[in-house]
């Protein structure tokens, strides 16, 4: 399939290449959005998305990020405003979850969780700005439940999306009134069958665990919705938070 022409908006999601994040560059592509795609190590699993995108009629690319960095964030998002014309969404995907007892912990564990977590989107959402400012543009940035339940296993990774809600709030404010800032929190999201799985589907009222689309969804809500909305986290758990 050509890419289709009409296609005039474009959106950079990082860690796009698998899983969750591969599903919400395909759903944008289906709204007919062109899609950039960052990965780390993925690079096998960045071609496949890439061909699957453009076969949906939307120009596409794969660059490899470490989104830590300041210096290879500024130049992905020069890059695709570059080869696109313009950058009219920014989805912060990207993250790294992590267990352990809080008690043990390590320097080097928080630190990864935290410079992955929080520390990326912000730097990505700073080297984006003035491309977004420009085209009137938004911010998608995925947090967790567990950013607003704590588990007792997870302190690192809950305190990281805790922060980033947090953050989401704070670009709003400090971003509006051109661009808008969102974030949509997942519960847990069955990628795989398993004893866990089936654990959490008992505990959720829906009756069933959350899947990427669910998630692709609620991604679409602040990708394509009213601009004026700004500042918000939406849970997407089925009810499992409550």
């Amino acid at each position: 399939m050509t890419p289709n022409p009409d296609s005039s908006k474009t959106t950079l999601v990082t860690g796009g290449a698998k899983r969750v994040g591969r599903e919400l560059a395909l759903a944008l592509a289906r709204s007919g959005m062109n899609v950039a795609i960052t990965y780390r190590e993925s690079a096998a699993e960045a071609a496949q998305t890439v061909q699957d995108l453009e076969a949906l009629g939307v120009r596409a690319a794969a660059l490899q990020l470490d989104v830590r960095s300041e210096e290879n964030a500024r130049q992905v998002v020069a890059a695709v405003a570059s080869k696109f014309g313009s950058l009219d969404l920014l989805v912060n995907n990207a993250a790294v979850f992590d267990s352990a007892q809080l008690s043990e912990i390590t320097l080097a564990q928080w630190d990864t969780v935290f410079e992955t977590n929080t520390r990326g989107p912000f730097l990505m959402a700073r080297e984006a700005l003035p491309h977004l400012k420009a085209s009137h543009g938004r911010i998608v940035n995925l947090g967790s439940l567990g950013g607003s339940h704590p588990w007792a296993t997870h302190a690192h990774y809950c305190a990281s999306k805790a922060a980033l809600h947090m953050l989401t709030q704070t670009m709003a404010k400090a971003f509006a009134p051109k661009v808008s800032v969102n974030c949509v929190a997942p519960g847990y999201i069955e990628l795989q069958a398993g004893r866990e799985a089936a654990h959490f589907a008992s505990k959720t009222p829906m009756g069933r665990n959350g899947s990427a689309q669910d998630v692709a969804e609620a991604v679409l809500f602040f990708a394509t919705g009213p601009h004026f909305i700004t500042g918000q986290i939406l849970t997407v758990d089925g009810g499992l938070g409550l």
